[in-house]
């Protein structure tokens, strides 16, 4: 029987931080303002943080989310 190979730990799947919508590409996440286009941050509970350069957004807690 074949041995089934594990996708490499720490790999993101890119397709799910884009969406089309009437013919146009949206962005799902919020990119880093440090970084530029194509870098995106990780939403957490009460912060964005950029996983490149370590920038970091605190929200306030009556802010919704972005």
């Amino acid at each position: 029987m074949p041995s089934k190979e594990k996708a490499a730990s720490g790999e993101v799947s890119i397709y799910k931080f884009y969406k089309i919508e009437n013919d146009k590409v949206v962005r799902g996440r919020r990119e880093c303002p440090r970084c530029g286009k194509g870098v995106f941050m990780a939403e957490h509970k009460n912060r964005s943080t950029c996983g490149k350069c370590g920038f970091t957004e605190f929200r306030r807690a009556d802010d919704s989310k972005k």
